[in-house]
């Protein structure tokens, strides 16, 4: 399973989109849409979309044949938009069967909706009507937005990889967005680094050395004042099972071995420098820091901190700034800055993983994972394990 978000146009996350294969060698051996469908289904009763969407709505691409007869109904209504691919014929019984489901509260979508769509004939069902950018020519997708929102469905913008595609989808009537764009920050030659994010940096730099200086962690700490309430809360709940209540900034490092600091301290700045942004892409940094930690004892990382890779993979969009500038205030290995900035290292294929892992590019993922002698059920396992410890660390 992977997810894909979709975006308001002031950047919060509305829901996910829920791309899956049922195993990467099946899927590309006999490619059967329906079965595909049928797991999305599936796996989503199995992990619950309130972990798989951190407690948004899940778009579920469905068939034909999982549409008529009423799968997609397992699923709760109040999460649940269905997304009517552009390969159903909107003959009556398909027309029946969306009708069903929005008198049973689901929302509607038509993926893929392109000029002369045979699809018309559904639109005054459609709640949001998805449009590619990468196929549909500027002035087609304006039409589209024109004839079909904003009143009456809500537009959404496939593909969006730029900022600048995303400001002007924007312009042109779309509501929501689905694309990478907002994980490139936009770069001003003015940009300088907040005075508070610069205390995350600070963090990362204090136990990222050799040798730990208690005493260093705890002033950078107490020079942010709400992150010591956020350092409180967490440590309290379940996710660290302490069995005593931790009332101070000292006291909590005492508990703690030099090891857990150093984690402890990362996860914390990470979840303080992204409180502004987009959950996906704080949730992203945890999920990734933690996958890459679970997996780094059978990938031979060496002296990697793969879990801090991980976090500082997704950095510089949470801080608006270049990959390059973050790692000059955070000393990290040689093999992942090298990876981080995008050259050659042995991490490469581990790195390429995650992402793989992350977007659905399961092909790839299978390619990679093979590469390092790593099995596709591990590798999804750790994954699932990744993103339930995000949720539950974040407060989600």
């Amino acid at each position: 399973m992977a997810r894909q978000p979709i975006l308001t146009s002031d950047e919060k996350v509305f829901g996910y989109e829920l791309p899956f294969r049922d195993g990467v060698e099946d899927y590309f051996r006999n490619p059967d849409p329906d079965a595909a469908s049928r797991s999305t289904l599936s796996t989503s009763l199995l992990m619950g979309l309130d972990v798989l969407c951190d407690g948004r709505r899940a778009f579920i691409n469905v068939t034909r044949d999982v549409l008529l007869k009423d799968y997609i109904t397992l699923l709760p209504s109040s999460q649940t938009v269905v997304e009517i691919l552009e390969s159903i014929p909107p003959d009556d019984v398909v027309r029946a069967a969306c009708q069903r489901l929005k008198e049973g509260g689901y929302q509607i979508a038509l993926d893929d909706f392109g000029m002369d769509d045979p699809r018309e004939s559904l639109t005054d069902l459609a709640d949001i009507i998805k449009v590619d950018l990468r196929t549909t020519p500027p002035e087609q997708a304006a039409a589209l937005v024109k004839r079909h929102g904003p009143w009456r469905c809500r537009m959404l913008a496939e593909k969006v990889e730029t900022r600048e595609e995303f400001l002007a989808a924007k312009k042109a009537g779309f509501v929501y967005f689905q694309g990478y764009f907002f994980r490139r920050p936009e770069m001003l030659s003015t940009h300088e680094i907040p005075a508070n994010q610069l205390n995350y940096l600070r963090m990362w730099q204090a136990v990222a050395r050799p040798e730990l200086d208690i005493r260093e962690v705890e002033q950078v700490i107490k020079g942010e004042a709400s992150l010591c309430y956020r350092l409180l809360r967490y440590l309290n709940s379940a996710a660290f099972g302490f069995g005593q209540e931790i009332h101070s900034i000292r006291h909590a490092l005492s508990l703690l071995g030099e090891r857990e600091v150093r984690r402890w301290i990362r996860l914390v700045a990470t979840l303080g420098a992204g409180q502004n942004k987009s959950s996906d892409l704080v949730l992203s940094a945890l999920v990734r820091g933690r996958f890459c930690e679970l997996l780094s004892p059978t990938v031979g990382a060496g002296e990697s901190d793969l879990f801090l890779m991980g976090l500082l993979s997704v950095m510089d969009a949470i801080l608006e700034i270049p990959m390059a500038r973050v790692l000059e205030n955070v000393p990290v290995d040689q093999e992942s800055k090298a990876v981080l900035l995008g050259g050659p290292s042995r991490l490469r294929p581990f790195y390429q993983l995650m992402i793989a892992q992350e977007s659905g590019q399961w092909e790839t993922a299978h390619e990679l994972a093979g590469q390092l002698h790593l099995s596709e059920s591990e590798v999804a396992e750790k994954y699932w394990e990744a993103m339930q410890w995000a949720r539950q660390v974040s407060g989600g």
